[in-house]
């Protein structure tokens, strides 16, 4: 009986060993996952931010400032390249006019096993003179 036992370990040892790869692969992939979701969610709230300073200050180096400081945290850093403003001032005199502000930021990925980048996109509209 013994003998029965010392079998079976080995025999679970083995299935440990094939199932661990899918297993690391399943928890890098979770990993990126949020990684990308938690840069979606900065690119969105800074795209928010310098729409709302285009709409009130009708100033798009402002709010291209305000959009790099909005997402500070990302690495590599935002470029004026990324962030393009529709259209580029605020029409004076109409209340009806909108300003749409996207940002394309292409996500570098830590495992370089799904990829290399992930391309995201945040995007922000509002109407001019708030």
């Amino acid at each position: 009986m013994r003998r029965r036992i010392r079998d079976e370990r080995g025999a679970s040892a083995v299935e440990f060993a094939l199932l661990l790869p899918i297993l690391l692969l399943l928890v890098l992939g979770i990993v990126e996952f949020g990684r990308g979701f938690q840069v979606s969610g900065t690119l969105s709230a800074a795209a928010r931010e310098g729409v709302r300073v285009m709409a009130l200050q009708n100033d798009p180096a402002a709010a291209r400032a305000a959009v790099r400081s909005a997402a500070g945290t990302l690495d590599p850093a935002l470029t004026d390249v990324q962030i393009t403003i529709t259209p580029a001032t605020c029409p004076v005199g109409t209340g009806t006019a909108t300003v749409r502000l996207t940002i394309a930021y292409d996500l570098p990925l830590m495992t370089g096993l799904f990829g290399t980048t992930v391309g995201l996109t945040g995007t922000g509209v509002m109407r001019c003179g708030g």
